[in-house]
């Protein structure tokens, strides 16, 4: 079974071509600038890439274009699109109605169209992706599979925020959570990694890229999540606050004379490492500017990261009554051992301690950088969120016959 993963953006598409026997991805590309001058594919198969460059009005040329690679005589994978036996949909935004991966029906689509109040602008072009295919390939399974589902076993008093309780009802107000399929991914490669049964494991996950999240994952099931309504919520990201007292908001209104859109701005786009450090959100730029140039805001950025994700790890330990492993994973976690040792330093009580010579080594690979004798797991797992669509699309398919 090969299955296709899609992922679209309002100007832009990834996607990967996977095949199902022994999980191997035949193609992977980008589509960038759809509907904007300068419109340009690139798929890259066996490290070797291939560029389309030509105007791209909406994402049904976009889709088409990408068929058309796939099949391509001299740069393509496969023979016909006969050949893809389904595609898998990221959205972003399925609301409380869907806590699992879901064949998408013209009730799904209606339930994700639903949901665009709460993800305006990731839902819609979710759905202008599904809307391209479904034109193109309307015999071929299509399914979605959402961010927000893996954090749907939340407990009602984990999701629950204590405004007044119709806001709730009647408004939709409450912590959703986001990156569920990386972190899904990384928590079920964590057990197999171990050699344990997830069922038995009380895991911490830390998705730590430009957006960040971490979650509590007890017998495989997130009991809670740092982001929450939307994906501001939780710890100091690349561009993002998280976690503010809110009458930050209304003094902003009040005192600057700060409009909802400003607010909306600041928070989301000039706030974060980038806010305190002033100058980049890249952890890389972050990372020179503090240990090799001793700039003050530099550091005072890190240490702030830092702190906020310890702060998580600590509440979570004690939500679960105990923790096996810490999973760190993203741009970030994968490929940072300076920002893994400045989290997990001083947390020897929590039988959290790393080497340094392994964390080190430990780049971008399955990896256990646990200190000897500490009794909890340390570990560095990439997540694979196209592999997770995959296989969530491969099942439900498989069910339907």
């Amino acid at each position: 079974m090969k299955v296709l993963v899609v992922n679209c953006g309002s100007s832009s598409l990834k996607y990967q071509l996977i095949d199902m026997e022994g999980e191997k991805v035949l193609a992977k590309g980008l589509v960038e600038r759809i509907g904007i001058d300068g419109s340009i594919l690139t798929q890259k198969v066996n490290g070797e890439k291939y560029i389309v460059e030509q105007p791209m009005e909406d994402h049904k040329i976009a889709i088409k274009l990408v068929l058309d690679a796939l099949i391509d005589d001299a740069h393509g994978v496969i023979k016909s699109m006969s050949e893809i036996s389904a595609v898998g949909h990221r959205v972003v935004h399925g609301g409380e109605k869907y806590a699992n991966s879901v064949l998408i029906d013209e009730n799904v689509m209606k339930s994700i169209e639903d949901c665009i109040k709460l993800a305006p602008l990731h839902n819609p072009p979710n759905i202008i992706g599904i809307n391209a295919c479904k034109e193109l390939m309307p015999n071929t399974p299509m399914v979605a599979v959402f961010d927000t589902a893996f954090h749907q076993t939340l407990p009602d008093y984990a999701y629950m925020y204590p405004l007044p309780y119709d806001l709730y009802k009647n408004n939709g107000i409450r912590k959703y959570g986001f990156h569920g399929t990386s972190h899904k991914y990384v928590s079920k490669a964590a057990a197999e990694f171990l050699n344990k049964d997830i069922e038995s494991l009380k895991i911490i996950t830390c998705h730590l890229g430009n957006g960040a999240s971490l979650s509590a994952i007890e017998g495989g099931k997130s009991i809670d999540t740092s982001m929450g309504f939307t994906p501001l919520a939780g710890i100091a990201m690349g561009t993002r606050s998280g976690d503010i007292d809110p009458a930050v908001v209304t003094f902003l209104m009040k005192e600057l004379k700060m409009s909802t859109e400003e607010v909306d701005t600041l928070l989301n786009k000039k706030s974060g490492i980038f806010g305190i450090y002033g100058k980049s959100s890249d952890m890389r730029d972050v990372k020179k500017a503090a240990f090799q140039d001793k700039d003050a805001r530099a550091i005072l950025a890190l240490n702030v990261f830092h702190y906020r994700v310890k702060q998580y790890i600590g509440s979570y330990v004690a939500a679960m009554n105990g923790v096996d492993a810490i999973v760190f994973t993203g741009g970030i976690g994968e490929n940072s051992s300076e920002n893994r040792e400045g989290i997990c330093e001083n947390m020897d009580f929590l039988g959290i301690k790393i080497d340094k010579e392994k964390n080190n080594s430990a780049i971008g690979v399955n990896s256990d950088i646990t200190a000897e004798n500490a009794r909890t797991k340390v570990l560095v797992i990439p997540t694979d969120e196209e592999l997770m669509i995959a296989r969530d699309t491969k099942e439900i398919v498989i069910s339907l016959n």
